[in-house]
């Protein structure tokens, strides 16, 4: 396989997984953390860091605004739900080195 058609790949891959995850608002960051050590705001940064590395310059908010789909402090007050202590647990847990 070729670069190109690699990319093209990866990026279909990666909008798929934008899609899930704009389907599955009820999936909280929280819950990603604790299952996979990775959330939205992590796909924010890492999306961020590659624009950057390409001389774009994107700020964080434009970039949670793209991996979200809308901006943050909407998706936030429409979605986002108070961690419950188990959750925060499990997080805090996953946090000792």
């Amino acid at each position: 396989m070729d670069n190109a058609t690699k990319t093209e790949i990866e990026a279909a891959a990666f909008r798929h997984l934008l899609k899930h995850l704009d389907e599955n608002k009820q999936v909280q960051n929280i819950d990603l953390m604790n299952l996979a050590g990775f959330c939205r705001n992590c796909l924010s940064k890492w999306y961020r860091s590659a624009a950057e590395d390409k001389g774009i310059d994107l700020d964080y908010e434009a970039a949670r605004e793209i991996i979200y789909g809308i901006p943050y402090s909407d998706w936030k007050n429409a979605y986002q739900t108070e961690a419950t202590e188990s959750q925060l647990n499990q997080f805090n847990l996953s946090q000792d080195p």
